[in-house]
């Protein structure tokens, strides 16, 4: 498989081969991942659970000064997959750690796929994590009040075995990560219904919401009103999160260059098409249910989204439905994180070697197996892997593109680009050493 008659052929773990010149014809290839497949498998990278903080980024900035946030987040999320591409084009590699490789030798590619397996594995933990704590929960909401109790259903860690035996590892094992396109647009379809519902129900509770009064009662308490009034701008301590959480949500670069790899027809002009709709959706969704959840909740929207709705209508059916939707979008994920987290191991432990189905298999289960454990025994996996994923994440959303185009590319540093490259190298360690210390603070203040 290749990309162009310019960039290297790959095995089917995405792994570079030596690159092809000029306008030589390239071997036969299967037929790639379609579009709109790839779109789906972009958009679950992006997305995951981040959907579901946003509401809180905005109560603490603003409306307006949460758009300006946004857009500026996206705008250089979309461009560091522009650099990206654009050395991949140039230099016929097609990996992030290739890319280490060759911007930093050896070190370099050691130090992006260590930073690669610390984020992987850090993201499936907590998604497994979350899947532990609150799966029980939503499966008893939609059972009996007179149900026994005890069920094997109300057990998180037997409910987690079972989900990663039966849907994480047959999909996490398929061989390419084109064929999660189909599970991706499931994921997609659950977040847009999530989005949908957040929209209908800012007319179905009213403001303020006196919390004191029985569940599913509806009152309006003695509060003031301008707890009703939105913000257009807010700076408190509380806006220190704001751009963490939303650089963190457009976070996709390792699944970027395998997507890009599998693509049917790739070149880099078709890929940043899927980059660019990719984001743009994800864009979307996240304005409208961050915009819609704030002018629902306002200032006492919680920093889960879905705890504030279950806080208010703790049985309300719709909220029940969409909460099994997030938690079955968050499931299938964690098989398209684990492709990336798969080809580096791979990719460290055997360099360039053909395709083998023995290192797949045992790659496969020994990455789900390390990422079980912890999700079963830690007993708060989220601070931990907060504090390492703020450095990590920052380092491959903005730092890694800045430091490789300018090592790479024979642009001069007066150029746009360049310029550019520099901008996100400069705003990632600022997001990096806010969001550290913001982590930090919070985990101080409540150990």
């Amino acid at each position: 498989m290749s990309i162009n008659a310019d960039v290297a052929t790959v095995d089917t773990e995405g792994n570079e081969a030596a690159p092809l010149l000029g306008s030589r014809a390239v071997e036969p290839r299967a037929k790639g991942a379609s579009f709109a497949s790839s779109v789906f498998n972009l958009m679950n990278a992006i997305m995951g659970s981040g959907i579901l903080g946003l509401a809180y980024a905005m109560a603490s900035t603003g409306i307006v000064g949460f758009c300006i946030l946004l857009v500026l987040v996206s705008s250089l999320a979309a461009y560091s997959i522009h650099l990206l591409l654009k050395l991949c084009d140039q230099t016929g590699i097609n990996s992030y750690e290739g890319l280490g490789g060759q911007a930093l030798q050896k070190p370099g590619k050691v130090l992006v796929g260590i930073t690669i397996l610390i984020q992987n594995i850090g993201a499936m933990s907590s998604y497994l994590f979350i899947l532990k704590s609150e799966l029980p929960a939503t499966i008893s909401s939609f059972l009996s009040l007179d149900h026994p109790g005890n069920a094997w259903y109300e057990d998180g860690r037997t409910l987690l075995i079972l989900v990663t035996l039966c849907v994480v590892l047959p999909l996490a094992i398929l061989p390419k990560i084109g064929f999660l396109g189909y599970t991706s647009s499931l994921a997609f379809f659950f977040m847009l219904y999530f989005t949908v519902v957040v929209v209908v129900k800012k007319w179905s509770i009213p403001c303020p919401y006196n919390v004191t009064t029985p569940p599913d009662t509806y009152q309006v308490s003695n509060s003031s009103d301008s707890e009703c009034t939105p913000k257009l701008f807010i700076i408190s301590s509380k806006s220190a999160y704001a751009v963490p959480t939303m650089a963190f949500s457009f976070l996709c670069h390792t699944a970027v260059l395998p997507i890009y790899c599998e693509l049917d027809r790739p070149s880099k002009k078709r890929m940043q098409n899927v980059t660019n709709v990719s984001i743009s959706l994800s864009f979307l969704l996240y304005l409208v249910s961050a915009l819609f959840g704030y002018l629902t909740f306002y200032s006492r929207v919680d920093s889960e989204l879905l705890l504030s709705y279950g806080a208010y209508m703790p049985h309300d059916v719709l909220m029940m439905t969409v909460r099994l939707a997030i938690l079955l979008a968050v499931l299938l994920t964690v098989p398209l994180i684990h492709f990336p987290a798969r080809k580096t191991v791979i990719m460290l432990l055997r360099g360039g070697r053909p395709f083998s189905w023995l290192s797949h298999i045992t790659a496969t289960v020994a990455i789900l197996g390390v990422v079980l454990l912890m999700a079963i025994f830690v007993p708060d996996i989220r601070n931990v892997f907060g504090v390492v994923g703020s450095t990590t994440s920052s380092c491959l959303l903005f730092v890694f593109p800045g430091i490789f185009y300018l090592k790479i590319s024979n642009q001069p540093l007066r150029s746009s680009e360049s310029i550019g490259a520099v901008a996100l190298l400069v705003f990632g360690l600022l997001v990096g050493t806010l969001s550290f210390c913001v982590i930090v603070v919070t985990w101080v203040q409540n150990p």
